[in-house]
């Protein structure tokens, strides 16, 4: 299984988010110091309801939580949006 589909899938099963959307923009980094090749470099769009109530900082902890194994080795940089399921449906 592929980095992107194992985060997706890790991401859906501990925050039972509804959508998850993983872009890898890797390719935009070859040579990036750190980045071994360039790889790493993932864009997500997460939808839980677990975000509700929560601030972005703690939202951003709850996936990095999620993903600490990950963000040790295999991701370099993350950039997120996370949202609960009526501010996704809010958007224009």
């Amino acid at each position: 299984m592929e980095l992107r589909e194992r985060i997706e899938n890790r991401l859906r099963d501990k925050l039972a988010a509804e959508r998850v959307e993983i872009v890898d923009e890797s390719h935009l980094h070859v040579g990036h110091e750190g980045a071994r090749g360039g790889g790493g470099h993932l864009r997500a769009v997460i939808v839980s309801d677990r975000f509700a109530g929560q601030s972005a900082v703690e939202r951003q902890r709850m996936v990095y939580g999620v993903l600490a194994d990950e963000m040790k080795a295999e991701i370099h940089a993350l950039s997120m949006q996370t949202l609960t399921p009526d501010e996704w449906n809010q958007q224009d």
